[in-house]
């Protein structure tokens, strides 16, 4: 479905959204645009991170601009005569929905407040006294306020039920049926989510008359900007994973998830004790507590945020670039919200799940309820996470770092007057380590095999490589590749499986573990087809002539250096210590060790 520009809508919106970075209509917000569509409830589905909130922002002002806005306040009785109540399952997503509902609606007058659990029962009943055209807030506070009299619900149109089936998994299905049932009968009930349950459906259909379903993209399609891997992972080293994941990339802002209020504390705390930037963000956190947090991670300060399901619906923060479910999800729903808090406005993001081995088949049929094909691929290994280290390092100071301040050539040349250069380099090298989070070892374990789906008709000859599939082999050693392509070239995990087949006339199941670094990237080929891989991906590619395939070499077998020519012996200085007695043994020189 193509996009509408902005320039296309009323001239009050039209300039919200343009000061908003916004140049065109993402599909969801085209769909609602459709006249047919004016005076019915919908249902608005599309996939997480595609702009839904907007979406409903401009049916809500299409739906406001046909009232009249005279009696959003009882002047006697200080109460909110609102129009629209938008109910969401938490906090933070009623938080975020009333913000981006506020700018964009702010163009034709209509206000927005919020009331939600853990805050001000008199702060938030203030605010409702001087009036709001819409009100978002949390089932249970809506609740409350309604029956306290702080609401008056009688001339209210429209009720929005956002991330309705997450509001019944947590047992609002009595308090959303109190709300339906204090508005008139006449009102328009949307329902917004990327996902909808049975349960959630069977609300609707008690409260929506005629309802319209608006898929912003395919339903129960994955989002194609995600790359979805799964690692097999022993239950006691899941931590240790999760430290080489993090280590692997970086300072990119990452949002794992757990099960648990107990897990989200541990695991932030335990990842904070070795030097990470890492935060936790569940239910039991004091509301001011919650904002604060997850402004730190907007901000950049915090870098990882550990949560449990309360972040995984509506939560949308920038440029979160990874998603980890340390705890596998409960059940497919929760795998496409979790996942869909990155890969968000068209960004690119990554989404993994440690699995234990025991939960193998069920995480396989979540994958596959939720129409998503990943890469099964070994957990990353200390070596190959410090080789990806020292990879970045090298590359960092290679780099034109621009004027040096001449204070540090002089240091230079008192520390080169006092060791040699390379125990000089080590020793900088070992504590410019010093207090940094370090890989830990981890059991390497095989992913499944690939569903194997024979082509019909008659074949040609086959390869080393299709008679290892035909034998359902599954490669037992591996040899690595090295190809220059990286993440800022655009590589993810996908990408790099389909380019790696075919360059090198292989299948999926021959290829082991894939190393995203932003410069280049390493993949595993099973050692009984590595030797004709290598032959075929040396060749040229016509479609990228600057993407190189080559073997890793390990230290062991690339070119010996040249031995090194001692320094002419200098005059020892009037201080130097005296040579070592006759018949002494000299003490042993440390070597210094190797990154």
């Amino acid at each position: 479905m193509r996009t509408s520009p902005v320039a296309a809508l009323p001239l009050p919106l039209a300039s919200a959204l343009e000061a908003h970075g916004f140049t065109s209509l993402m599909p969801v917000q085209t769909a609602v645009l459709d006249a047919a569509l004016a005076g019915r409830d919908l249902r608005i589905a599309s996939k997480t991170g595609s702009g839904k909130t907007v979406a409903l922002g401009l049916v809500l002002a299409r739906e406001l601009a046909e009232l009249r806005a005279d009696d959003e306040l009882d002047v006697r009785a200080r109460r909110a005569r609102p129009r629209a109540l938008v109910v969401t399952p938490t906090r933070e997503l009623a938080a975020q929905v009333a913000g981006e509902l506020a700018w964009l609606l702010a163009a034709v007058d209509a206000s927005v407040t919020t009331v939600t659990g853990g805050t001000n029962l008199r702060d938030e009943r203030r605010a409702l006294g001087k009036g709001a055209t819409i009100v978002v807030g949390t089932p249970g506070r809506l609740r409350d306020h309604l029956g306290a009299g702080a609401i008056d619900a009688s001339r209210v149109a429209t009720v929005v039920l956002d991330e309705a089936d997450q509001m019944l998994d947590l047992g609002f299905r009595e308090d959303l049926e109190a709300i339906l049932g204090e508005t008139p009968e006449t009102r328009h009930t949307h329902l917004v989510s990327a996902t909808f349950s049975r349960d959630a459906l069977a609300l609707a259909d008690e409260f929506q008359r005629e309802p319209v379903s608006v898929d912003g993209t395919r339903p129960g399609g994955a989002n194609d900007d995600i790359a979805h891997v799964a690692h097999l992972v022993r239950h006691d080293e899941r931590n240790a994973a999760l430290v080489n994941l993090l280590l692997l990339a970086p300072k990119e802002r990452t949002l794992v998830f757990v099960r648990t209020r107990a897990d989200a504390s541990a695991v932030a705390d335990g990842l904070a004790s070795v030097g990470f930037a890492a935060r936790p963000l569940s239910g039991e956190l004091e509301q001011d507590e919650r904002t604060r947090t997850l402004e730190a991670f907007r901000q950049g300060a915090v870098e990882i945020l550990v949560a449990t399901d309360v972040a995984a619906r509506g939560l949308d923060v920038a440029d979160v670039s990874r998603v980890i479910h340390a705890d596998p999800p409960g059940d497919a729903e929760a795998l496409t919200h979790r996942s869909g808090r990155t890969g968000r406005a068209g960004r690119k993001g990554t989404a993994i799940v440690l699995v234990p081995p025991a939960m193998r088949e069920l995480v396989g049929r979540l994958y596959r309820h939720a129409r998503i094909e990943p890469t099964w691929a070994p957990v990353p290994t200390q070596l190959e996470v410090e080789r990806a280290a020292d990879e970045r390092f090298t590359r960092e100071v290679g780099a034109d770092s621009g004027e040096i301040d001449a204070r540090f050539y002089a240091l230079t040349d008192r520390l080169l007057g006092l060791r040699e250069p390379r125990e000089l380099v080590a020793a900088l090298l070992a504590r410019l380590d010093q207090g940094l989070p370090r890989a830990r070892p981890v059991t390497p374990m095989m992913p499944p095999q690939a569903e194997r789906r024979p082509a019909p008709g008659r074949r040609p000859p086959l390869s080393p490589a299709a008679r290892a599939r035909r034998d359902g082999a599954a490669p037992t050693s591996f040899t690595l590749f090295r190809i220059t392509w990286g993440s800022q070239h655009g590589a993810d995990a996908r990408r790099l499986l389909a380019v790696v087949c075919r360059r090198g006339g292989i299948e999926g199941n021959q290829v082991g573990a894939i190393r995203v670094a932003e410069q280049w990237s390493t993949f595993q080929v099973g050692a009984e087809v590595a030797e004709e891989f290598g032959r075929a991906a040396a060749k040229p590619d016509p479609r990228a002539p600057r993407v190189r395939i080559e073997r890793w070499l390990s230290p062991d077998e690339r070119a010996p250096r040249r031995p090194r020519v001692p320094a002419p012996a200098r005059a020892p200085r009037p201080d130097a210590p005296r040579p070592a007695a006759a018949g002494k043994a000299p003490g042993k020189r440390r070597e210094p060790k190797q990154r």
